[in-house]
């Protein structure tokens, strides 16, 4: 394919060390605040041994669940925030679910896994969907939360970092290219959670796919690596 613009950067958010919603648990950098000016983004290393996320000055508490380089970005659509803030009845603001980058226009879950963004100078390659936890349903404070999230399929992609760079809002979304398969995020997700008949189908894709994934899928598909 060629490189086609797909759509923008509406906002980009960062994370402070805060103490978890959910009593018990470690302290969470999920309550993200949109920032003005560029941030840096660059690949923070294995989870649980680098940065944890791939946004400079964004927290990440418990790295042993979250960041590291196949989950160093996540972008949300605020189209889908739009469809939760009508379905909830409440205004949903940027970051509140905890992404890095809020964007307009394209439809993240859409995004063909392996699939290449370039924003500036920073490219990024799209490994997967995000799946609900404890701390993010505490801080919706929504009855049931993690399982209706999941259920509506849509969660926004995790990206790699596959060349560093700096990001801001108003920023274009450039797909420099889109592998052939056409497995998209939501389908992946759907795949490692309610649709698990799918997984078969991920167990060749490239390394690029969040590892929990690849191994439910090898799994699936009868071996292992």
């Amino acid at each position: 394919m060629s490189e086609s613009s797909v759509g923008t950067v509406l906002s980009v958010n960062v994370g402070r060390q805060r103490s978890n919603p959910v009593p018990g648990r470690v302290d969470t950098g999920i309550h993200k605040a949109s920032v003005a000016g560029p941030v840096n983004v660059r690949a923070p290393g294995l989870r649980g041994d680098g940065a944890g996320s791939g946004f400079v000055g964004d927290y990440i508490g418990d790295d042993k669940h979250h960041g590291g380089d196949h989950q160093a970005v996540y972008a949300f659509a605020r189209e889908e925030l739009d469809h939760w803030a009508t379905e909830l009845n409440r205004e949903i603001p940027p970051g509140l679910f905890g992404e890095n980058l809020t964007t307009s226009g394209y439809d993240v879950d859409a995004a063909v896994l392996g699939e290449i963004w370039r924003i500036g100078n920073l490219r990024l390659q799209v490994t997967g969907g995000r799946t609900p936890c404890a701390t993010f349903a505490g801080v919706m404070g929504e009855p049931g939360w993690v399982k209706t999230f999941a259920q509506r399929g849509r969660t926004g992609a995790y990206l790699m970092v596959l060349e560093p760079g700096a990001v801001s809002a108003g920023a274009e979304i450039v797909v420099e290219s889109r592998p052939d398969h056409g497995i998209t995020v939501s389908q992946a997700f759907r795949a490692g959670t309610t649709e698990r008949a799918l997984l078969p189908q991920l167990s060749d894709l490239g390394p690029y796919l969040l590892p929990e994934l690849r191994a439910k899928a090898e799994k699936a598909a009868g071996r292992s690596r």
